[in-house]
């Protein structure tokens, strides 16, 4: 081989894909826990029965910091960044002003504090997804979109709880008969080889 291609090779050793995996999800974190730390937030909040105040807004102020930080690179120039950073603060503080809105004495008497969660839920969503379509940022819209898919999905399971625990029942009771009959059957085989010996 030449020079030149051993350079080549040396020099372009490509990453294992693995690492590459391990890159993409690195990538994805963020997003991710967004959106865990909202559903347990709204879980918390269907338990507990008090609305988390100061739990929402520092979610929203997180989103809003990750908006700012995934979209910085592409931010050229200074007038760019400024841009950035003042249109997501606009937008989130208009979020904040909304949840706040509805924690209001007068408007929580209107509400039970479970949906008061999920409202807040809501609102979350719609600004991430807004931000994300905002900022042409199709991870950020896609938080915004699972936030919003959540609502009606911890509604439904918290109205179906209640099927669920009687279809976890039935499995378990017929898994148990047949366990039961698995259990039986080689015993009486071995009494009839037994007989026939």
């Amino acid at each position: 081989m030449s020079d030149v291609e051993v350079e080549r090779n040396d020099g372009t050793e490509s990453p294992a894909p693995r690492s590459g995996m391990a890159h993409f999800l690195w990538q994805q974190l963020p997003y991710v826990v967004a959106l865990v730390l909202a559903i347990a937030g709204v879980a918390y909040t269907n338990v507990s029965h008090q609305p988390l105040v100061g739990y929402w807004e520092f979610l929203a102020l997180s989103i809003g910091v990750v908006c700012v930080v995934t979209k910085w690179p592409e931010a050229e120039g200074k007038e760019a960044q400024l841009r950035l950073i003042w249109t997501q603060a606009l937008h989130w503080v208009a979020v904040l002003v909304t949840m706040n809105i509805m924690l209001v004495s007068g408007v929580q008497q209107l509400l039970p504090t479970p949906a008061t969660g999920l409202v807040l839920l809501t609102l979350l969503a719609l600004g991430t997804f807004l931000a994300g379509v905002s900022l042409l940022s199709l991870q950020i819209s896609f938080l915004g979109l699972a936030m919003g898919l959540a609502v009606p999905a911890i509604s439904w399971l918290k109205q179906s709880v209640f099927f669920f625990l009687l279809g976890a029942v039935l499995l378990i009771g017929l898994g148990i008969t047949f366990w039961l009959r698995q259990d039986r059957r080689p015993a009486t085989r071995s009494i009839n080889n037994h007989r026939e010996a």
